[in-house]
């Protein structure tokens, strides 16, 4: 029973890769959506996770997108292309109509392609996490399967690695998925507090997998 219960210590990290699509100029003026920081850590510690990515990201960061989807370590999926809301009032974010929800997910595989990102997950994350069921109708159409969280890291905005290493791991339980973020201006403090938060759940037994292996 005891190596039963151990097998099933499994937890998923994902990292939510976000760019809106209006955010070009903001690129351009120097600040940073990505955090090859981050991944490098992941790597470093050997930690399988599944990264939920932004079409409108992979356009800003080719390179990295292509790396990542290439490493048999992660496993990218879709996390719509502008990272628009797919319901109204979802944290201030700009509503895509229904009419043009299929081909906002569409559109973020193609960008993927593009960036050379060959096989992706077909896993969608609503932005925000924001959905109903006309949203999900919508959805039908393209494959997809929604995937969400049990587990919120905390770690959009924070600036302290240890609270965020905390709220993980007081949260996490057999089969959990965290939500975290990819993003060096919207989450400065997360790749710190990955190299506290993984030894400590390798400490109590749980063995990170991707959302594939989950499903």
């Amino acid at each position: 029973m005891r190596a039963a219960r151990a097998r099933d210590r499994t937890v998923a990290l994902t990292f939510d890769a976000d760019m809106t699509a209006d955010q070009g100029a903001r690129a351009a003026a120097g600040e940073r959506f990505d955090n090859p920081r981050l991944i490098a850590t992941l790597r470093r510690l050997r930690v399988p996770a599944t990264v939920f990515m932004t079409g409108r990201w992979a356009e800003e960061y080719p390179r990295q997108a292509r790396a990542i989807g290439r490493d048999p370590l992660f496993e990218v999926a879709n996390h719509s292309y502008s990272h628009h809301a797919f319901t109204d009032d979802c944290y201030g974010l700009p509503t895509v109509p229904a009419a043009e929800m299929r081909a906002d997910v569409e559109r973020a595989f193609a960008a993927f392609r593009r960036a050379g990102i060959a096989h992706p997950m077909p896993y969608f994350r609503f932005p925000g996490g924001c959905y109903d069921r006309r949203a999900l109708k919508a959805l039908a159409a393209t494959g997809v399967t929604a995937v969400q969280w049990d587990v919120v890291s905390g770690d959009a905005f924070a600036t302290d690695a240890r609270a965020v290493a905390r709220q993980v791991l007081d949260g996490v339980r057999p089969g959990s998925v965290v939500v975290m973020h990819c993003t060096r201006s919207a989450a400065p403090a997360t790749e710190e507090a990955l190299r506290t938060l993984v030894p400590e759940l390798r400490e109590r037994g749980y063995r990170f997998v991707k959302v594939s292996e989950l499903i």
